[in-house]
């Protein structure tokens, strides 16, 4: 009988190629999603969709019965809506989560997979960024996504619910959003490039610098966190490339003219991951280069 595994936001970017991956293990993958940024194109059709959000408990709630893993993936996310509207943002990205996790430990389930973020971080002193750092959030997204992880940690405290919080780093790749206020810089250069517009750089892009990681790489790193033995017990623990890219750089890898626009508040100027928790507890590592991945993008697009 195959094994049961939720994924929250599965509809989503990180979410689908997720719930692709669990369904070609040959798992029994539940969607959960409302849809208000995920696209249903998105979710495969093998997987099972459930349209509701995780902000009502009592609908989710039932649907973590005999579930074996939970990827809770949805999230209200980026940075500048949090700034603009906290409220609706803290509503999903912490009622929310402690719906997922108390629906979790009612249910019984294996281990909770958080995706948390490297924003959690903020401005630090010194490079590369370490899981042991003291987190100095700088936007209410960044707040929202490490109170997620402290979440985890006091449910695997008190109630023994396995979990582990991995902290994403830039995630980029095929189906990333290109329009909207979550379109990150990656999804606005292809849909500026898309059109034939110049590609807006924010001002201190030649000095902004981020570890920017193939959502392949993601992907893989959920399911060796669902698989290890030697977590569970609510770590944090970063999901990066140890490499960084200006926004400059970035820009003039996909192509086109540029222009430069005001640069944004909330975020913090250079991330860089140390990886050496990962490949210690998960035996991960990134494989996709950031040249290659950015090339795959571009021939999906029919960029020249």
């Amino acid at each position: 009988m195959r094994q049961k595994v939720i994924v929250t936001g599965g509809a989503g970017f990180i979410g689908s190629h997720l719930t692709d991956a669990l369904l070609e293990e040959g798992y029994d993958v539940h969607v959960i999603d409302d849809l208000s940024t995920g696209k249903k194109e998105n979710v495969n059709p093998k997987a099972v969709f459930h349209k509701t959000t995780i902000c009502d408990f009592g609908a989710i709630a039932p649907l973590f019965k005999n579930a074996a893993y939970v990827f809770h993936v949805a999230a209200n996310a980026r940075i500048q809506p949090s700034i603009i509207d906290p409220r609706s943002s803290n509503e999903t990205n912490i009622t929310g989560t402690l719906n997922v996790l108390v629906s979790a430990r009612d249910a019984k389930v294996k281990r909770v997979i958080y995706s948390a973020s490297s924003s959690a971080y903020g401005t630090q002193r010194v490079l590369p960024l370490r899981e042991d750092m003291t987190p100095n959030p700088q936007s209410p997204y960044a707040i929202q996504k490490w109170v997620g992880e402290l979440y985890c940690k006091n449910f695997s405290e008190l109630y023994n619910l396995p979990t582990v919080s991995l902290r994403y780093f830039n995630v980029y790749g095929s189906r990333q959003f290109m329009e909207g206020a979550y379109a990150t810089a990656i999804g606005i250069f292809l849909r500026e490039r898309l059109a034939g517009r110049p590609l807006p750089v924010v001002e201190d892009g030649r000095i902004k610098r981020r570890d920017y990681t193939n959502v392949a790489d993601i992907v893989a790193g959920n399911i060796l966190a669902m698989k290890s033995k030697k977590v569970g017990t609510g770590e944090v623990i970063n999901l990066g490339t140890h490499s960084n890219f200006s926004v400059v750089e970035v820009a003039r890898q996909i192509g086109g003219a540029r222009m430069f626009i005001p640069k944004r508040l909330g975020e913090a100027k250079v991330t860089l991951a140390d990886i050496s928790r990962a490949k210690r507890l998960l035996g991960w590592k990134p494989r996709i280069r950031f040249e290659a991945g950015i090339a795959a993008l571009k021939k999906e697009h029919n960029f020249v």
